[in-house]
């Protein structure tokens, strides 16, 4: 499954462009532009699957990096302290990781 099969490649494309300067990414602001805030459960579910490049069942802080290019293959790097600002809005119960309800719960609360 591809990004492209839950949202609109504009979308994508101008969500990721308005963060393409380094340290502005804004995970609330990202996720309204980029049209996940308004999918059904399911669809954000199928976003946090792509997201999960290693399949493990959570997105752990070296997946999170790369967050902007699971959306399209442009996306720059997130900074360490872009990462670490996600991880620390996304990881709940504080385990390291993010999984499917916490992701679903952030993507909500944007």
């Amino acid at each position: 499954m591809a990004m492209t099969d839950v949202l609109s490649a504009e979308d994508i494309k101008k969500a990721v462009g308005a963060f393409s300067a380094a340290e502005s990414f804004n995970y609330k602001k990202f996720f309204e532009m980029v049209g996940l805030k308004n999918k059904s459960p399911e669809d954000v579910k199928k976003v946090f699957h792509i997201l999960d490049k290693d399949r493990s069942g959570f997105i752990e802080e070296d997946e999170l990096k790369f967050v902007l290019k699971g959306f399209t293959p442009d996306g720059r790097d997130l900074s360490d302290k872009e990462t670490k600002a996600l991880m620390a809005a996304g990881d709940k119960d504080g385990d390291g990781k993010i999984g499917a309800d916490e992701f679903a719960t952030m993507v909500a609360e944007s």
